[in-house]
């Protein structure tokens, strides 16, 4: 009796948990003029943010000034694989309005500015 009050205590605990979001983990950038990075996005409040964990430059790994800064800002899922919110250009120093489309293992990012109308994308796909 005491086993199954054990195991139908861990079930309880388990089934209380939620499952893990599709957009969190690690993703990595397009190249951009020869470099890329790997960036872990995780919860940030209700919302999703994505800092720059590792770059990568002319086949190796280096050390880049970014690492640790936030690159995706508080992504808000908007519905079937969708997010809103912001993203940092490190090549300009500026923030964008921002918008993700998850599909299964790569996601499009956008950066508008004019409501949307002038965007630039990139798409990352997930590191496994």
């Amino acid at each position: 009796m005491k086993r199954l009050t054990t195991i139908l205590t861990a079930l309880a605990a388990t089934a209380g948990m939620a499952a893990a979001d599709p957009l969190e983990g690690t993703w990595q950038t397009e190249a951009d003029e020869g470099a890329f990075a790997h960036i872990d996005i995780a919860p940030c409040g209700a919302n999703f943010c994505g800092t720059i964990a590792r770059t990568f430059k002319d086949g190796g790994e280096y050390k880049s000034p970014n690492l640790g800064k936030t690159l995706v800002i508080d992504m808000a899922p908007a519905g079937t694989g969708k997010y809103e919110g912001q993203v940092w250009r490190p090549s300009n120093d500026k923030i964008y309005l921002g918008k993700i489309a998850l599909n299964g293992d790569s996601i499009k990012l956008r950066g508008c500015v004019a409501g949307g109308l002038i965007c630039s994308k990139q798409t990352w796909s997930r590191v496994k």
